[in-house]
């Protein structure tokens, strides 16, 4: 599913509001009329891929419901410099108000959607798709995997309660207690059950090879070059499903892709994303 949840959106937007405005804008009370209205719009200043429209209409809409969010292009939409996207008007009060939270959000949201579309972009042609990470904004996990959505990427598990991951330090702390890999996939299927899958991060082929006869379901190839990484994908011999991670960039993913991996996990999808640089500029 694409979409944001209504409560999701409420609770992030209340949250912002609560820290930015606080008891009242002592600057928009004190100096712009109560009757006073305004109209602005929200452009663009770099090229992007269009994201959080509907947590921007309800920034304005929790300020005051008489404030109206006119998008003028779709949610997703890959536009140019320069290109307005969507037109904000009302009382003028409410405006000011919610100018610096609302392009927070939607600067922060079109950032990520921007650079997830540009690594799908990276891999096209290969049967790899993109995934995110757990290396999220404290509080923000929702909007900023949606905005990986809009991007055109894929989704991991969206916390440590929805998948199991044997990472290095699981392995290790097992292995200190005598738990070698293969009963450690075994321990965690008995676990949860067999409608939850299993994955492993291994650093070798002959991990790999070891984790697809144990019967994990995704292994979790990390910081393989590509070279290695074809290595382990003929070891595993279509067993499991594989995934490629690891300091993989935009100058390196398409090798990576192009290993036969089925997924490639990019954690700067999200912890390194660049707010895109967006206006909201009066038109009167």
């Amino acid at each position: 599913m694409l979409d944001l949840a209504p409560d999701v959106i409420r609770d992030v937007v209340a949250r912002a509001l609560a820290e930015d405005v606080g008891a009242g804008d002592l600057t928009t009370l004190g100096c712009i009329p109560a009757e006073a209205r305004a109209e602005a719009a929200f452009v663009f200043r770099e090229a992007g891929t269009v994201c959080g429209l509907a947590v921007v209409r309800a920034t304005f809409a929790a300020i005051d419901p008489a404030l109206t969010l006119t998008p003028l292009v779709a949610e997703g939409a890959h536009v140019a410099a320069g290109t307005t996207v969507a037109t904000v008007a009302g009382p003028a009060r409410g405006l000011l108000t919610g100018e610096r939270v609302a392009l927070n959000f939607f600067q922060r949201m079109s950032g990520v959607a921007t650079l997830a579309a540009r690594y799908v972009a990276a891999v096209a042609g290969t049967p790899a798709r993109i995934l995110d990470t757990r290396k999220t904004t404290p509080g923000l996990r929702a909007i900023e995997k949606y905005a990986v959505r809009i991007g055109g990427a894929t989704n991991h598990r969206f916390g440590l309660y929805d998948g199991v991951m044997l990472k290095d330090n699981h392995l290790a702390i097992l292995a200190a207690h005598g738990v070698g890999l293969a009963e450690a996939i075994r321990r965690a299927h008995a676990a949860v059950g067999p409608m939850v899958r299993v994955e492993v991060e291994v650093e070798s082929v002959a991990q790999a090879a070891e984790a697809a006869e144990a019967g994990a379901e995704l292994i979790l190839l990390d910081n393989m070059p590509p070279d290695q990484l074809r290595a382990a994908v003929a070891a595993i011999a279509g067993r499991a499903r594989t995934e490629a991670s690891g300091g993989i960039t935009l100058a390196t993913i398409r090798a990576v892709a192009e290993s036969g991996v089925d997924y490639i996990s990019v954690g700067a999808l999200t912890h390194a994303a660049r707010a895109l640089d967006i206006g909201l500029d009066s038109t009167g």
